[in-house]
């Protein structure tokens, strides 16, 4: 059951927690300084809130194509979830403010690819389980 639940649901549910103020206020939440440290090169690596929602995007990217390689019933209904949050993250880019940012966009690419080679990773394991006499 839970095996068709798409993972790329949590960013975008992420995002919109940090639309509503949960991760601090302030003009843009995303730019907000999550953590940083020295270099041994002498320069200093940071990581805002947005880097951060990225990276959790792509991981869970990472976990929907090791999902994407069975065949199984439910990687039927994962595909189709999986398009039903793409199609959220497009219908949020285009009608509320909050998600005009390069980061829910970054997230929004991050799930067309996910429908997309979910769809390709599918039928390519699909034909090879075809058996011809």
């Amino acid at each position: 059951m839970f095996g068709a639940v798409p993972l790329l649901i949590v960013p975008f549910v992420l995002y919109n927690l940090g639309l509503l103020g949960i991760f601090g206020g302030g003009d843009d939440p995303w730019a907000s300084e999550v953590f940083s440290f020295h270099m041994m090169s002498g320069g200093v690596f940071s990581m805002t809130l947005g880097d951060l929602m990225v990276l959790i995007g792509l991981i869970f990217l990472f976990l929907e194509m090791v999902k994407s390689a069975r065949t199984t019933t439910a990687s039927i209904m994962d595909h189709l979830l999986s398009t039903l949050v793409f199609v959220a993250f497009l219908v949020e880019f285009l009608l509320v403010k909050g998600a005009a940012h390069s980061i829910f966009f970054t997230l929004m690419i991050i799930a067309l690819f996910d429908v997309l080679a979910g769809f390709a990773v599918s039928m390519r394991s699909a034909s090879r389980d075809i058996n011809f006499n």
